[in-house]
């Protein structure tokens, strides 16, 4: 008899560690591309914008630091808010 282990959430996109399996192929391939760039040219700028992508691509509980920053200029920023002031009187 096959016993079978599912994940809790079916609907989740694969992860491995902080990120999906896009972004950190995507961050294998520009670490490789920044580290040639850095060892042949001396080129630090692409390594930089490596290590930012990678930060802003964390996953924490299927939200990553990217849409927190668009949550909260959407919130503060773009989109009005509605205030209603009552008198106590």
């Amino acid at each position: 008899m096959k016993e079978y282990i599912y994940p809790n959430n079916l609907k989740a996109r694969a992860g491995l560690w902080l990120w999906s399996l896009r972004d950190l192929v995507l961050v294998g391939i520009m670490a490789m591309i920044s580290l040639f760039l850095f060892v042949n040219l001396g080129w630090i700028v692409p390594m930089a914008m490596t290590m930012c992508y990678s930060f802003m691509t964390i996953r924490l509980d299927d939200i990553t630091v990217v849409d927190f920053i668009r949550y909260a200029v959407k919130y503060f920023i773009s989109t009005q808010q509605y205030f209603e002031w009552r008198s106590e009187y």
